[in-house]
């Protein structure tokens, strides 16, 4: 049987650039009766002459039918010149209803904006906004990076500063767009004071795929997260919370077989999901859905590279509490330290090696002004601070004795172990430094200029990213805060921990421990901004931005970059 690619296409939710200017009956038996269009729109992944459309058409009346859509897209907010109008799209049931749209073609045009809106039924989706790559000579790139949103924790109102932004060419998020935890009283984020407010949904742990596609849809409900959808395309990529805390190849710290089920089928609901519910374009056939990586061109400013290190290589993290021994009372650092510098322990597996050497090379040999990392997790050597040593004993045990008790037993341990040159997360690059030197070896064989950004840790950072022989500055890193999640410093108000975090460590510069907000990153031929934007609260929708600090990269002469400079 001959099937038509137009067709196979539309019933994957996704359609190609031949079906664009083409009207398409509905198919026989499609849904016909009230629709909404509940969860806004949003675009991602874009390129010079395409950029992925996204939104969802939510049924109002019970159907396993799937729903006919139509896309326009404009060169203007009115629509008073249409470019593009595509009917014969579908929402398709097997897909939760999500429509997802590959725009491509020769009418779309580098650095430049457009708008779009979907139509079903009677019902129009709000309108969103979305730009193309620029080609060639490009004077700035401006990207706003974001990370860690946690709906029971707060609002995201670092997402509508976002889409207030007068310019911001792509949103990055790097990981934990939305958490896998349940609503019980004890749950992450729960404690918070407006978690009433902002109930996850199924108010459960979620583990298939229904569970998922609703977390998600919770999400996109939100009126911040819509806004910043709308407001420009997205570059993302997962971290573990959308499958599962501390994730690796072979399982999760929150994932228990025994009563939760094969891991494998977990994180397959966790992908469809998400390849449904975000708009980031579908893997190439043939391709593993974990194998995320890939790249943008932001013309001849930046190279922008999207890294996986969750799902395709990651070896099972290190533990303290497991791999750390102690003999007469003391901590067996030496063997410690041994296990955790192991050259087999990955990140990354080979074949993203590959790719990453092969795409620094071929843009440093383009020319290009900076290499851009978007990466999950910190990268920076970050050894445990020591919050006893930066307050004074009498200011320490005072602070430490208004804290729960678990809290003062993690703080006494981060300050036991700030004598030794150890992670003090092991779940960060950090955890994997033969892997992490890899990575810097690739910059250093290519004279590469890069910048790493960096999400997860729920703190903003600046960082120096130096070699193991500790010689050679390869690299600056920003690290974004979180939207919501709470960091150290919620659990120890007012201690001076970003203070302690720069007193130990040579590679940190800069970190807040407790603000939430996003990273605003403009690149220009010669130096690279970084703005560390923080929001007044995440507990009401009132609230005031404020740039905490501002730091300037510059490229080195020679390969790699100048010390940060605070400006």
């Amino acid at each position: 049987m001959t099937i038509d690619r137009r067709k196979l296409l539309g019933l994957l939710g996704v359609s190609g650039a031949a079906a664009a200017s083409e009207a398409v009956a509905a198919p026989a038996g499609a849904y016909a009766g009230p629709v909404a269009f509940e969860h806004g729109v949003a675009s991602g992944d874009p390129g010079p002459n395409a950029v992925i459309l996204w939104t969802r058409v939510t049924p109002k009346q019970a159907t396993t039918a799937d729903i006919p859509v139509e896309l326009e897209v404009a060169k203007d907010p009115a629509f008073k010149t249409i470019l593009r109008r595509t009917k014969g799209l579908v929402a398709p049931a097997a897909r939760d209803w999500t429509v997802k749209h590959d725009l491509t073609g020769p009418d779309l045009k580098p650095a430049t904006e457009y708008w779009y809106r979907f139509k079903a039924g009677d019902a129009v989706s709000p309108i969103g906004r979305t730009k193309t790559l620029p080609v060639g000579p490009t004077t700035d790139a401006v990207l706003a990076v974001v990370s860690c949103s946690l709906y029971p924790n707060g609002y995201f109102n670092a997402y509508d500063a976002i889409a207030k932004l007068k310019r911001v060419d792509a949103v990055l998020h790097l990981g934990d767009y939305i958490y896998e935890y349940g609503a019980a009283p004890g749950d992450y984020g729960m404690n918070s004071p407006v978690a009433k407010l902002r109930t996850p949904q199924p108010p459960r742990e979620i583990l298939s795929l229904a569970d998922y596609r609703q977390r998600h849809a919770l999400y996109k409900t939100d009126p911040a997260s819509q806004a910043a959808h709308a407001r420009a395309p997205w570059i993302v990529v997962w971290d573990d919370h959308e499958t599962a805390n501390d994730s690796w190849t072979g399982g999760a710290e929150n994932h228990q077989p025994a009563t939760e089920g094969d891991w494998a089928t977990r994180k397959a609901a966790a992908l469809k999901a998400y390849y449904e519910w975000m708009p980031i374009r579908e893997p190439a056939p043939g391709a593993l859905p974990e194998a995320a990586w890939r790249g943008f061109q932001f013309g001849d400013v930046a190279t922008l590279l999207m890294t996986e290190t969750r799902l395709t290589a990651r070896t099972h993290q290190l533990s303290y509490e497991t791999d750390l021994t102690f003999v007469d009372g003391k901590p067996d650092a030496a063997a410690f330290i041994a296990k955790w510098k192991d050259p087999s322990r990955r990140m990354m597996g080979e074949g993203q090696e590959q790719w990453l050497a092969k795409s620094v090379g071929e843009s440093m040999k383009a020319g290009v002004a900076w290499q851009v990392l978007g990466n999950q997790v910190v990268m920076a050597r970050v050894a445990p601070a020591d919050l006893r040593k930066t307050m004074g004993d009498q200011a320490y045990a005072a602070a430490m004795a208004k804290l729960p008790a678990y809290v003062q037993k993690r703080v006494a341990e981060s300050a036991a172990m700030s004598a030794y040159d150890i992670p003090s997360n092991l779940d960060s690059w950090d955890g994997y430094p033969a892997d992490r030197q890899r990575v810097y070896d690739i910059f250093s064989a290519a004279k590469a200029r890069p910048i790493v950004l960096s999400g997860d840790s729920h703190m903003f950072w600046a960082n120096e990213l130096w070699n193991d022989a500790g010689d050679t500055l390869v690299a600056a890193e920003f690290g974004t805060t979180s939207v919501t999640s709470p960091g150290y410093g919620d659990a120890i108000p007012g201690a001076p921990i970003g203070e302690a975090f720069v007193q130990r460590n040579k590679e940190v510069k800069y970190v807040h421990p407790a603000a939430k907000g996003f990273l605003l990153l403009t690149l220009e031929h010669g130096k690279a901004t970084g703005e560390l934007i923080a929001v007044s609260t995440i507990h009401a929708t009132d609230y005031t931005t404020s740039v905490l600090k501002r730091f300037v990269v510059t490229p080195a002469k020679t390969g790699g970059v100048e010390p940060l400079k605070e400006v």
